[in-house]
């Protein structure tokens, strides 16, 4: 019996309903996302990786969708996923299997330590996909014994990484002690039994998202790749020698730096010559002499928003219309610019439950206003952003630092239909059950719902 969840209406009616629509026309907030600008981000760094030599694991848990999965992965032989949610995997079930029957390998990494709850659903999806299929974390000797529990019930064992914390204090264990009460012992004993496939270390560190620079990205990955490196030296006595362990590491802004490494011309940087240096010590093996090999992570950076573009974490991107693909369509309820408040201001039909409340250190706003139906006169050197935030509704008004504009009347009409960029596409995403879907390199269908997808619910 499948676990409750909440249920969107059929794909086939929201496509009956949304398709063919301009986004302006359909009844809002609603959720949008161009397909176009997501295949972009997702080729580019899916490009980079090869070039580098190097795995990618895809997280799917910004989109949580068949179609994005479909764009991340691409033509890839090897089907690699991250998800944080069981509903994930079950959602993806008939893509997974569609792609075994094409004989691609896949495997879905559950990207949270092992929680007791879930461990038969995940085996239950594990009976369906067989072994190899499906792989755990974990970074506490007291979930050792769920990994028998999986094996099981699912009839295999599940592939294996120990979470260490490289500075971001979020899980994982730090490098010297990754064999906490004795994980690593008890670890390698269970993959020798079969109970368990040691497959290596992962790590995801956000620290990046407060930089500003390519440089700083690139540090920010190359200290998780070293972080990773120290937990296999300082415990090379655990660690077999007749294979090769999985070195895991990223977050969308430094994995999204990569890509400076393949696209500066001539000499590299000193922060991109360093972090070539650190993947190519995955490859030598390092100082341990354990054979390692680097497998790259990352996920909202096939949507971008307005956070990851703050990072700056790779040279050449343009500005927010260009690049995010994610945005929230409202509308003007109300304005307020005849001196009612101390500056103009706005009411838009849309809040903290369509928006998300998630800070970016680049600003004190909300959401940034896309500025293409706006008139570019008025908005040359100024930008609009949500400047507070209600449960369903938000105020705009012009950026704080636009001091000239203090006084300026915006923009806008009641009734307009405006967009809105998210700060963090990952949380707004969670807040609809489904995207409507445009595609910017198709002339006419920018506005133009030409799909709706639908995105996996709960947990």
């Amino acid at each position: 019996m499948s676990i409750p969840q909440r249920l969107n209406p059929s794909q086939e009616s929201l496509c009956q309903f949304y398709v063919g629509k301009n986004i302006h026309d359909v009844p809002k907030p609603a959720l949008v996302l161009d397909q176009a600008k997501m295949r972009r981000h997702c080729q580019s760094l899916s490009a980079a990786a090869e070039a580098l030599g190097v795995g990618f694991r895809a997280h799917i848990k910004t989109h949580k969708t068949v179609e994005g999965t479909r764009i991340q992965m691409g033509e890839s032989e090897d089907v690699k996923l991250v998800v944080s949610t069981v509903a994930e995997i079950e959602h993806l079930l008939p893509l997974l299997t569609d792609y075994q029957r094409q004989g691609r390998q896949v495997n879905v990494l559950y990207g949270i330590p092992l929680p007791q709850s879930q461990v038969s659903r995940l085996a239950t999806a594990g009976q369906k996909l067989g072994a190899g299929s499906l792989s755990v974390l974990l970074d506490h000797a007291d979930q050792l014994e769920l990994l028998s529990r999986f094996r099981d019930e699912a009839g295999f064992p599940a592939g294996v990484y120990v979470k260490v914390d490289t500075g971001y204090h979020r899980a994982g264990l730090p490098p010297w002690g990754i064999n906490k009460d004795g994980l690593l012992l008890q670890l390698v004993t269970m993959d020798m039994q079969g109970t368990a496939n040691f497959i290596g270390l992962y790590s995801h560190s956000s620290l990046s998202y407060n930089d500003s620079t390519p440089a700083q990205a690139m540090a920010n990955l190359e200290g998780e790749i070293s972080g990773c490196m120290e937990a296999v030296a300082k415990n090379t006595q655990f660690f077999p020698r007749n294979r090769t362990f999985v070195i895991s590491v990223g977050a969308s802004p430094q994995v999204s730096s990569v890509e400076n490494l393949v696209a500066e011309e001539g000499e590299l940087s000193a922060a991109a010559q360093s972090l070539r240096a650190a993947i190519q010590s995955v490859a030598d093996g390092g100082p341990s002499g354990i054979q390692t090999n680097l497998e790259l992570h990352a996920g909202v950076y096939s949507i971008l928003d307005v956070q990851q573009l703050a990072t700056k974490s790779k040279a050449n991107l343009g500005g927010y219309g260009d690049e995010i693909a994610i945005s929230v369509v409202s509308e003007v309820c109300s304005v307020y610019n005849n001196g009612e408040r101390a500056q103009p201001e706005a009411l838009v039909s849309v809040g903290v439950l369509g928006l998300g409340r998630e800070p970016c250190a680049a600003y004190k706003g909300w959401g940034v206003v896309d500025r293409s139906a706006l008139s570019p006169e008025i908005m040359a050197g100024r930008q609009l952003i949500v400047s507070r935030v209600s449960q369903e509704h938000s105020i705009l008004a012009w950026e704080a630092d636009a001091t000239s504009t203090a006084v300026m009347a915006l923009p806008l009409t009641v009734g307009q239909s405006i967009r809105i960029y998210p700060n963090h596409a990952c949380i707004t995403g969670a807040l609809y059950g489904w995207y409507l879907v445009v595609d910017s390199d198709i002339s006419g269908t920018e506005t133009q719902v030409v799909d709706v997808w639908c995105r996996a619910s709960g947990w």
